[in-house]
């Protein structure tokens, strides 16, 4: 089993910025990629961004393109999420997802909640107007 510990949430002033990072641990046998997702109060969970763990692809939800970066450490597994020039429409839990079965490289949709199989407890940002 696969445990995903996000951090890095907070609350922040519009136009402000915020790293998230997302640490993944247990068993592992082969990480294929690494997503951010997030759910507002009283909304469905959203794609926010994923990366091709190893071929380093990365994928953007259409309202972060540009002010949003997917990185990783490959040396512990971990997945940072750097938020920039935020605005009140993105506060959200912001929740952290692992595919570890190849589901996302084989359907090739990282969109998609269910090409991951593995989630965070997901971790609070709040941005103040």
């Amino acid at each position: 089993q696969v445990q995903l510990v996000e951090s890095g949430g907070g609350l922040v002033e519009a136009g402000g910025s915020l790293r998230l990072s997302c640490a993944a641990s247990g068993y592992i046998f082969r990480l294929y990629a690494m997503a951010w997702f997030r759910q507002g109060q009283g909304s469905e969970r959203n794609f926010v961004a994923a990366l091709d763990w190893n071929g380093g692809f990365t994928y953007y939800g259409d309202s972060v393109k540009g002010r949003f970066t997917i990185s990783k450490d490959a040396t512990d597994n971990t997945v940072l999420l750097q938020m920039n020039d935020l605005t009140p429409e993105d506060t959200a839990v912001y929740y952290c997802a692992a595919d570890t079965r190849k589901a996302a490289y084989y359907t090739g949709n990282y969109y998609a909640g269910d090409s991951y199989g593995d989630w965070g407890q997901g971790t609070q940002v709040t941005v103040s107007s």
